[in-house]
C-alpha cells in the first residue's frame, strides 16, 4: 500500500516535534547498533508482582472479571481485559475503557477505537494480528483519568499479559500509559516518536487516538511514529537479539 493511500485512511496530517531524555534509554536510528545490553534498563513491568497463577490470557481475563481490588470494579458495567493475538509482535496500550468499551467488554471500540483500527490497517495489519489493552481494565466514571491506586491495582494484570505475549514492540497511546509504565513525570508531547528500550522490548510512545479526534494536527506525527514501528518490526537485528 502506498504511503499517500495509507495516510488517507485516517485523514489530513501535519507535523509535530519530539524530544530526548537522559533518564530513560532512548534509541535513535543512527545509534541502534551501538546500544549494548549492559546499558538497557529492566522492563518497568518487572517492578510489578508477577501473577504466575495466571497461566494464560484467558486466566487473566477471568481474574479481571472477578477483580474488586479498587472501586472501579464496583462502578463498571463490564471489565475490559484486552484482546488480540496471544503471540503478537506488536501491542498497543491505552489509558482505560470508555463508554462503549464498558458496555461491550472490548477495548477501543468507540470513536477512538475506530480510528485505531484505521491506523492499524494503514500499517498493513489487522486488529487480530496485534494485542490491544489498557492501563486499567475498568472504566473510570465520567471517563476521568485513572487514579494512582486504580493503576496500581490493575498493573499486575497488564504486566502478566506483557509477560505472556512477549511483544517485540509496545506502543503506548497517550500520557497515562506513558506515565504508568515508564516515567510518572513524562510529557507525551515531548516523548512521542522516541524509542525506549527495556529488556527485550522496544517501546514507542505516541498520541492517543482520542487526541487526534480533538486535534487533527496530531495525525501526521502519530503516523510518523507508526512508520518507525513498521521499520522496527522488519529489522532482522532486533529479531536476532531475542
Amino acid at each position: 500500500m502506498g504511503e499517500e493511500r495509507q495516510l488517507g485512511l485516517f485523514g489530513d496530517l501535519s507535523q509535530q516535534g519530539s524530544w530526548d531524555d537522559d533518564v530513560i534509554t532512548v534509541v535513535r536510528e543512527h545509534e541502534r547498533e551501538h546500544v549494548g545490553r549492559s546499558v538497557v534498563p529492566p522492563a518497568p513491568w518487572d517492578r510489578v508482582p508477577d501473577r504466575k497463577d495466571l497461566a494464560d490470557l484467558a486466566a487473566v481475563a477471568q481474574a479481571v472479571e472477578r477483580c474488586r481490588a479498587c472501586r472501579l470494579g464496583e462502578t463498571r458495567t463490564r471489565s475490559v481485559p484486552g484482546e488480540g493475538n496471544p503471540d503478537a509482535d506488536l501491542m498497543f496500550i491505552g489509558e482505560g475503557p470508555g463508554v462503549e468499551e464498558d458496555l461491550q467488554g472490548r477495548p477501543f471500540v468507540g470513536a477512538a477505537g475506530r480510528l485505531l483500527d484505521k491506523i492499524i490497517a494503514a500499517m498493513g495489519m489487522s486488529r487480530d494480528q496485534v494485542f490491544i489493552g489498557n492501563i486499567v481494565k475498568c472504566r473510570p466514571p465520567y471517563n476521568r483519568v485513572p487514579e494512582s491506586a486504580e493503576i496500581e491495582a490493575c498493573l499486575p494484570f497488564l504486566a502478566r499479559q506483557i509477560r505472556l505475549i512477549r511483544p517485540r514492540i509496545i506502543v503506548l497511546l497517550g500520557a497515562t500509559a506513558l506515565r504508568a509504565l515508564v516515567d510518572p513525570g513524562a510529557s507525551i508531547t515531548r516523548a512521542r516518536g522516541q524509542w525506549i528500550r527495556v529488556a527485550n522490548t522496544m517501546i514507542m510512545p505516541t498520541f492517543h487516538p482520542a487526541a487526534l479526534l480533538r486535534d487533527p494536527a496530531k495525525k501526521r506525527p502519530l503516523w510518523e511514529d507508526m512508520q518507525q514501528v513498521l521499520e522496527q518490526l522488519k529489522d532482522p537485528l532486533r529479531r536476532g537479539e531475542e
